[in-house]
């Protein structure tokens, strides 16, 4: 079997991941502190999130969720790789082509299927006019999402995961060069979207030609490999409907609330840090190699690979949410509050981000044990676990919104996330021992757990011993950085101390990086 060093890939992935979301917390500041949480940020939240609910429909959602396990099995026998590739290319890109099209003529109710409560206000025709500059994102990011896939599966991770960072270093140099030029910051950002994309489907493309995978352009083709590719993938393109639908919906109900559109962006950016250092990293990962080990019959190595990938970022999550869920003003007031964003949209954001937090080791899980389903080309399961998701969903959040506000768009959305992680847990049983988590797993979870617990106790009283810096123009930024290097000393000491993990494991895999 050709090898993947999973810790190792994990590593890799992780750090370009960080990168981005660091990059990304700097955008989302600079954005926040000139655009404010007003009609244009908001209109910029919608704009940007069309083209990336579809990709994640599209493109890393069904087709990629189909396309990687087969194209990794190919790639393991030598049964043309490639020419399947070549063909998965042609027809996403004809797809996406048409999508294009007909998204500039239906925006406007695109817009109102995403925010109805904008129509007749400031931010409707500004999120019709945002949404046609950067629709075309999709069709470059979902193609690159594809080439991705490719590098994934060969082994070679380090491209795809440092695409989006080019995303962010365009969105921030666009973003500063308005402002240096005195022009609209808004539309600079928009305009910037789909050059980025180009500038990802440019970096991944060079990337697997080096690896000496190369695309050759070719009209679409209806085979027998496309067929069983469509059969499977439209499974998957529902479940991510539905997760999308999931989206929608949180959207809706903040959209009838000033402001609540803008602070559930914010909170979900935060949150999604450690999910995409952690769990979307481990996902990546863990697809390709537990497809190429079911190809071989390595069942063995199957459990190994699920159970560590399960140990590593559990281990990594869990104290994150402990830390979201503790000490999220600090986090938020820090790194938000700034120009135009205030102290109430802090306290807004905080609340949400809490929430969050209670479901990042939810939306993680999920991450780990879909790929069990994937990787036997099962899409079907995990669509019909996302339906009973998005009844939850839309229970909680539509329910509860006359009673609590906005707030309960979040809550909906971590409610729904443990309750599809119940359905893929108890969906794996009839798998085997293959699916299962091995002894050390279960040994070492307890230890995580209690050193996750311990280091929220101590967040919270040195929280409390710093509170007073938070509030010092000079001192808020170092205070926070004391803040987050006494969790992650307390955590990481803690668990070695009570054998959680062994911090070995973590230096040999960044000294194999490479």
């Amino acid at each position: 079997m050709k090898p993947i060093r999973l810790l190792s890939g994990f590593v890799t992935v992780g750090m370009w991941t960080m990168l981005s979301r660091i990059l990304g917390f700097l955008r989302d500041a600079m954005i926040l502190a000139w655009l404010g949480t007003g009609p244009a940020y908001e209109a910029y939240v919608v704009a940007f999130r069309l083209p990336n609910m579809f990709r994640r429909f599209f493109a890393e959602g069904a087709f990629n969720m189909a396309f990687v396990p087969m194209f990794s099995k190919r790639y393991e026998a030598d049964e043309d790789a490639p020419g399947f590739a070549a063909q998965a290319f042609a027809g996403l890109a004809s797809v996406l082509l048409v999508l294009t099209l007909l998204a500039q003529v239906a925006m406007p109710w695109l817009v109102l299927g995403l925010a109805s409560g904008f129509a007749g206000q400031e931010q409707f025709p500004l999120s019709v006019e945002f949404g046609r500059i950067a629709f075309p994102y999709i069709l470059f990011i979902s193609l690159a999402a594809l080439l991705s896939g490719v590098l994934n599966a060969m082994g070679r991770f380090a491209a795809a995961a440092a695409a989006p960072v080019l995303l962010n270093v365009l969105l921030i140099g666009g973003m500063a060069g308005a402002a240096w030029l005195g022009t609209d910051v808004a539309r600079a950002l928009v305009w910037t979207i789909p050059v980025a994309g180009i500038a990802q489907l440019a970096l991944v493309w060079t990337a697997a030609r080096r690896a000496g995978f190369t695309m050759p352009l070719r009209r679409p083709r209806w085979t027998p490999e496309m067929a069983r590719l469509v059969r499977v993938a439209i499974p998957a393109a529902l479940a991510g409907g539905v997760v999308q639908v999931n989206l929608l919906v949180g959207q809706q109900v903040a959209s009838y609330f000033d402001h609540a559109v803008g602070w559930l962006f914010a909170a979900d950016r935060l949150y999604q840090l450690p999910l995409g250092v952690v769990g979307i990293a481990i996902g990546v990962v863990l697809l390709p190699d537990l497809s190429r080990r079911l190809k071989a019959g390595d069942e063995a190595g199957s459990r190994d690979a699920l159970s560590r990938a399960a140990e590593v970022s559990l281990g990594l999550t869990i104290p994150a949410a402990v830390a979201l869920v503790v000490v999220p003003l600090p986090l938020v007031s820090v790194l938000f509050e700034r120009g135009a964003t205030t102290a109430d949209d802090s306290a807004a954001i905080s609340l949400a981000v809490m929430i969050y937090g209670l479901g990042l080791p939810a939306f993680v899980m999920q991450k780990i044990l879909q790929p069990l389903y994937f990787a036997r080309e099962d899409t079907r399961s995990p669509f019909n676990y996302a339906l009973v998701a998005m009844v939850v969903n839309a229970l909680v959040a539509v329910g509860l919104a006359p009673f609590i506000g906005w707030i309960a768009a979040a809550i909906g959305t971590t409610i729904a996330g443990w309750a599809m992680v119940v359905q893929l847990a108890l969906g794996v049983r009839p798998m085997g021992k293959v699916a299962r988590f091995d002894a050390r797993f279960h040994k070492r979870i307890w230890r995580i757990l209690a050193a996750a617990a311990i280091m929220g106790g101590v967040l919270w009283a040195a929280m409390a011993l710093l509170s007073p810096f938070f509030g010092m123009a000079g001192w808020r930024y170092a205070a926070l950085a004391t803040l987050i290097m006494i969790g992650m000393i307390s955590y990481f000491g803690i668990g070695q101390l009570l054998g959680a993990f062994q911090l070995a494991q973590y230096r040999r895999a960044l000294s194999r990086r490479g």
